[in-house]
């Protein structure tokens, strides 16, 4: 294996972004260290001194040298270890690659958390709104069974948890985000690609999810009053 050096992982149970670092560490077999964070309130010295800027997790530490943003350090983790290559070799390939995992993020999440944190006739439109940056990711399936084709990429890793944190989404606050019936790829891909058993091992236990997640917005909610 490519590079032995020291490899630590500053990271939050709950968070979607440490989990696919996470993803991608164990698909590349790379060991390291993990530390968790005891988020939102009690940050640690070693995540403000990692990540001064934005003090959010994950922050990956190799040599001793600290990487934060979890696009930033999914490319990281692909060129230095080598094996299982996540990125496509194809220059156009691995544009769209990362265009659809910048896509998922910029576009798919917030719209998500749009309707998370919103109710009544805002959330509605909220969801349609929602809805339409979700068929547009669906639209970078193409028909295949992952955004790698046969097998998973870049892609799929950087947007693996649009599916879950819809479902979340979906459970806390009785909306539909993602259904079989009119985004029948994406369900189909969400579903396949979290029941990987490399992927499936990784996540959180279901209803600590749901509970974390539903003390997010009631904490969110009173702050508005």
């Amino acid at each position: 294996m490519a590079d032995g050096g020291e490899v630590k992982l500053l990271g939050f149970w709950g968070s979607p972004y440490a989990l696919r670092v996470i993803w991608a560490l164990k698909l590349k077999q790379v060991p390291y260290d993990y530390l968790e964070e005891d988020l939102p309130n009690n940050k640690s010295s070693l995540l403000l001194q990692y990540n001064p800027v934005h003090k959010k997790v994950p922050v990956l530490v190799h040599h001793g040298k600290p990487i934060a943003e979890s696009l930033v350090i999914l490319e990281y983790i692909d060129e230095t270890w080598k094996q299982s290559p996540l990125l496509p070799q194809d220059p156009s390939e691995r544009a769209r690659a990362r265009f659809w995992a910048k896509f998922a993020d910029e576009k798919c999440m917030p719209a998500m958390k749009a309707v998370f944190c919103s109710e009544g006739e805002e959330q509605q439109k909220a969801v349609l709104e929602a809805r339409e940056t979700l068929k547009t990711l669906e639209s970078g399936l193409e028909g295949k069974l992952f955004f790698g084709g046969e097998t998973i990429n870049f892609a799929d890793v950087a947007t693996g948890y649009i599916g879950f944190w819809a479902r979340i989404v979906e459970e806390i606050t009785g909306t539909s985000l993602i259904d079989a019936e009119s985004m029948p790829s994406l369900d189909a891909w969400s579903k396949r690609f979290l029941e990987l058993p490399i992927i499936k091992e990784c996540m959180p236990p279901w209803d600590k999810l749901i509970e974390l997640n539903s003390g997010f917005l009631k904490m969110y909610l009173a702050s508005l009053k």
